[in-house]
Parts: C-alpha cells; structure tokens; sequence
C-alpha cells in the first residue's frame, strides 16, 4: 500500500506544481498586456488632443482643403470585415437559392419538351399506322369489289364461281384450296386468296355457304339445297347434251 500510495502522491505534487507556475506566468503575462494597453491609450489620447489642436488651426488658417480624418473617425466609419463576410456569404447564399430553383425549372422545362417530342412522335406514328391500315382495307376493299363483280362482259362473278365451285363439291374446302383451283380453272382472271376468303365469309353471311371448323382449319361448303341440285342441273345437262 505504502508503494502504491508514494508515486500517486509524487505524480499529484508534479501537477500542482506546473499548474501553480502556468498560473503564475499567466497573471504576470495579463500585467504586462494591460500595461501596454494603458500606455498605448495614453499615446492614443495625446495623437487626439493634438488633432483637434491642428484641427482648429486649420479651419483658423482657412484652409480649404479638407482635414485628414484622424484614426478613431476612420476606424469608425471602415465597415468590419466580419460584415463584409456576412453579407458575401448571404449574397452567395441568394445565388446559391436562385442556381437551386432554376434548376429543377430547368429540369421541367426539358422533361415537358421531352415529352411533347414524345407525344408528337407517337401521334405521328399512330395516324401513319392508321393512314396505312386505312389504304390497305381500302385496296383490299377494291380488289374484293372487282374480283367479285364481273371482270369482262360475259363472264361469271367470283361469287358466281365460288358458288358453283362449292355446288361441285362433296367435301368441304378451305380457302386455299378453292382459290387454287378457280385460279387453274381460270389462270386469265386473278383470283387471290384472300379476296376468296373474304367473298366466301360474305356468301356465310348471307346464308349462301355453310361454314365448318376442324382445329385451326376453316372449311367451306355449300348449302344443302344447293348441294342436292347440283347433280340434277348436271343430269339435266348431260340429257340436253344427248
């Protein structure tokens, strides 16, 4: 205990006695600086009243020139640095503000034209889209018109030959197969087969051709009527012909 005990008391005496000196060297360092500040405010003093003694001789002269501000007035009326600071950290803090809304009007601003090119674009694309759809059911509209009315004087329809064509048969056909053979049964006339689809969905629609699905596949025939009397207009024909 009597080991433990020496050295925290020799290490205490240390502290106490570099504090006592540093307060010490403090207290004679205050005594001198308000020592000089007591003899500077002397020699302040007498540069003023000399001042205002030169003053008045000045003004007794008449001298016209204005006298020297003496070193209080102009220390006085210099601004403080601190200000200047202030107000150059307040006038970077304004432009800071203005950089900080311009920029998102900036960012609107270009977002709105983006999206204005946007829409203009795609208007654009979606009436050329139309334009062409438009055109395209217009000439398909045509070619269907032509191919089933009569192409020259004398000559059946396309509807004419569908019908008969179907009348013909005994099991039923797909488009394809109807457009093959009416285009071999007639290579001069241009049957395609998608104005033979579209005439065929129409002889549906008015009854004229029944219509039939097998998985993916659409097969046409004709009605039953039609179907029965075609081998008797075919027997009545071979019988005229004999």
């Amino acid at each position: 205990m009597s080991e433990t005990t020496t050295p925290a008391t020799e290490l205490a005496s240390q502290y106490i006695a570099q504090v006592t000196g540093d307060l010490d060297a403090n207290v004679k360092e205050q005594e001198r600086v308000s020592a000089e500040i007591a003899s500077l405010q002397e020699q302040l003093a007498a540069l003023q009243r000399d001042h205002g003694v030169l003053v008045s001789m000045h003004q007794a002269l008449g001298i016209t020139a204005p006298p020297t501000e003496s070193a209080s007035d102009s220390a006085s009326a210099v601004v403080p640095s601190p200000r200047r600071k202030k107000d150059g950290a307040a006038t970077g803090g304004r432009q800071k503000a203005r950089k900080s809304t311009a920029a998102p009007a900036k960012r609107a601003a270009r977002k709105s034209a983006a999206k204005t090119t946007g829409s203009a674009k795609s208007a654009g694309t979606t009436t050329a889209a139309a334009a062409a759809k438009s055109a395209g059911t217009t000439k398909a509209a045509a070619s269907t018109k032509a191919a089933a009315g009569a192409t020259k004087s004398g000559e059946p329809t396309l509807v004419e030959l569908i019908r008969r064509h179907l009348a013909e048969q005994k099991e039923p056909r797909s488009a394809a197969e109807i457009s093959t053979a009416l285009g071999q049964a007639h290579p001069h006339r241009d049957i395609a087969a998608k104005v033979v689809r579209v005439t065929l969905e129409g002889l549906v629609a008015k009854s004229q051709a029944e219509r039939s699905k097998q998985g993916r596949s659409v097969f046409y025939t004709a009605p039953a009527a039609q179907a029965a009397a075609a081998p008797e207009a075919g027997a009545q024909a071979e019988d005229s012909d004999s």
